[in-house]
């Protein structure tokens, strides 16, 4: 029974697919909407994210709530295809990272919204009625360093690289694979997870244009970014 308290949408209950490689995460996601009904319907939870793509282009819903670290596919380039697949669906990351640069990829993706998973199934089904109408929704805990970088932008305080679409933290991490530096050497010197460093390699590599370490290292060498 839907709370008392509860209004419901006059568009019908919003339609969401949730993509998360833990199913675990998909089991607490959907035991937390559950009570909420009549303002969200859960009409897939998995882990596969082909399956994810199979049925957002068969009948798509409202939005698609995805994971930003997966293991089959990065949840950033899941997010350009389920919009490549039906452009009218809305993908909002939903993540433990509460990251700028994840954030500022996800946006460049396409994402309508990054929200992390301490959120209360409150706040997530407001942000979601927010997104449905067309609204971008951001962390709240992410919103002043969003305002920050937005600054230096037009203050027009680039960082190496970002004309080719580099977040500051990829041009960090090629700067330092121009120094030679291994993953694991670049992952302490940014204090992260090497994991975490190789998905910034790969992030490097596809907005290069290139396929390896030389000829990412190469090319920055080519176009003076670190002079």
């Amino acid at each position: 029974m839907a709370d008392p308290g509860e209004t419901t949408d006059p568009q019908g209950p919003i339609r969401v697919v949730l993509v998360d490689d833990h199913q675990m995460i998909l089991d607490g996601l959907r035991s937390m909407l559950a009570p909420h009904g009549q303002r969200l319907v859960l009409v897939l939870a998995t882990t596969d994210a082909e399956e994810a793509l199979r049925h957002v282009r068969e009948d798509p819903p409202d939005v698609a709530l995805v994971d930003v670290r997966m293991k089959a596919m990065f949840g950033l380039d899941l997010c350009a295809r389920l919009i490549e697949a039906a452009p009218s669906v809305r993908v909002v990351m939903l993540t433990v990272h509460d990251d700028e640069q994840y954030l500022f990829q996800a946006l460049r993706a396409g994402a309508s919204g990054y929200l992390t998973k301490q959120v209360t199934a409150e706040e997530l089904i407001a942000h979601l009625e927010r997104v449905r109408e067309g609204e971008v929704v951001i962390e709240p805990s992410l919103a002043g360093q969003v305002a920050l970088s937005a600054a230096r932008l037009h203050r027009g305080e680039f960082w190496p690289g970002a004309h080719l679409g580099l977040t500051q933290r990829e041009s960090e991490v090629l700067e330092l694979l121009v120094k030679g530096h291994s993953n694991r050497a670049i992952a302490s010197r940014l204090v992260l997870g090497e994991e975490t460093i190789k998905t910034h390699v790969r992030g490097v590599y596809r907005k290069l244009g290139v396929s390896d370490r030389s000829q990412a290292v190469a090319f920055a060498l080519r176009e003076g970014l670190f002079l």
